[in-house]
Parts: C-alpha cells; structure tokens; sequence
C-alpha cells in the first residue's frame, strides 16, 4: 500500500535525521549524548526551548540544516500519518454505508443469526440456492470472515431488537438461530417472533431439553 510505504520511509528519514543530530551535535560541540538529543529533538520539533549550551559558528549552521531537515520529514510524516487515519476511516464509513442501504434493499429474505461452523454451512446452502440473507454475528473474527466471502453481516447481538430491525426482521421471510449458545438461540427467537410475527424460524438446539423451550419460544422448527 503507497501511504504505509510512505509513512515507513518517512520514519526511515526522521530518525536518520535525529541519529545525525545527535551525532553533529556530540562532534561538533562535544556535548554528551544527552544534550545532544535533547538538542536535536527541539530543533526538529521547534518547540523553540533554549540552546542547552552555547553554539559555535559550526554548530549554528549546523542547527540551521538540522532544523530545515527535521521540520521536512516531520511534517512528512504528520501528513502521511493524517492521510492514512483519514481514508481509513473514510473507507470504514462508506463500507457501513454500503451495507446498510444493501440491507435496507432486501425483501423477503433470511436471517442468518450466527457465523460458527453450523452458520457457515447455512450460509453455503443459502448462497448455492441463490437465496437473499444476511447474517448477524458478534464475533468481529466471525464478521470479517463472512464478509471476506462476500456475505453481507451485521456485526452484533442478534437477540437485540435494534439489531434484528436492521437486518430487516420486519421484512424478512424466514430467520435461522444457529448460534453457539441454547439460551441465546431461545433470546433470539423470541425477540424475532415479537417483531415479525408471521415470520418462520428454525432454531438450532445443542441440548436435547432446549428444543422444548425453542418451540415455546416461537420457533417452527428445531
């Protein structure tokens, strides 16, 4: 990527810039090394403090190059570093945007609520039929894996009312609970079936003594 490679050279170029510094500093002035850096680092930063020690003809010119070399790649850096915090939040945002309107364009669709092993497959079997789905998954490793597939997912608890509207539950023509966890896949479905009422749930159960509690939350099929 051209700004990483941008932002390491300019690093590159900063501390040879200091390493020079320090070292004119300590054979033209014959200071310590501490007087030296301290020198060099409010000469390339112009903070503007005082000489630590009077300068020799030499040493001004010297301050001089420094000065002009440091401020250079200083603000090399500063601008790379802007750059790249900036597009990359740019880049972030207009994906969210991205995927938000996509969402809001579905209709009669499915909702995939967890990304695990058995997510993964129902995603599969979804993609080969050609059905429309979103998935809803609250493991961050999980959400980039999915979209790196190119599914389109929510990152978030798919128990959540907040969270479930935005994956269109409202409109959607089906919902499949399929995470880690029997209790979240009961909290699921009962919130689904409040918001959509008509909607057909299938809900996965670990536990055998869960599938009752999956039907008297709402669910259609365990």
């Amino acid at each position: 990527m051209e700004l990483l490679r941008r932002i390491r050279l300019s690093i590159v170029l900063f501390t040879i810039v200091v390493a020079v510094g320090i070292a004119g500093y300590m054979a033209i002035e014959g200071w310590p090394f501490k007087d030296a850096l301290y020198m060099t680092i409010i000469t390339v930063t112009t903070v503007g403090y005082r000489e630590v020690n009077p300068l020799t003809s030499a040493g001004q010119y010297f301050t001089i190059f420094i000065a002009l070399a440091g401020v250079g790649t200083a603000f090399y850096l500063f601008v790379s570093t802007a750059e790249f915090m900036i597009e990359g939040h740019l880049k972030g945002f207009l994906a969210v945007r991205k995927l938000e309107k996509e969402i809001a364009r579905l209709d009669n669709h499915y909702i995939l609520c967890g990304f695990g092993r058995v997510g993964e497959n129902v995603a599969g079997e979804f993609k080969v039929a050609g059905e429309r789905f979103v998935i809803i998954e609250n493991n961050p490793e999980r959400v980039e894996d999915a979209r790196s597939k190119g599914y389109l997912c929510i990152e978030g608890d798919a128990s959540s009312d907040e969270i479930l509207i935005k994956a269109g539950v409202e409109r959607a023509r089906g919902l499949v609970a399929a995470v880690d966890s029997d209790a979240d896949n009961v909290f699921v479905t009962l919130t689904a079936r409040v918001l959509n009422p008509g909607i057909n749930i299938v809900a996965r159960a670990i536990l055998e003594e869960s599938k009752e509690k999956l039907i008297r939350a709402g669910a259609n099929k365990v």
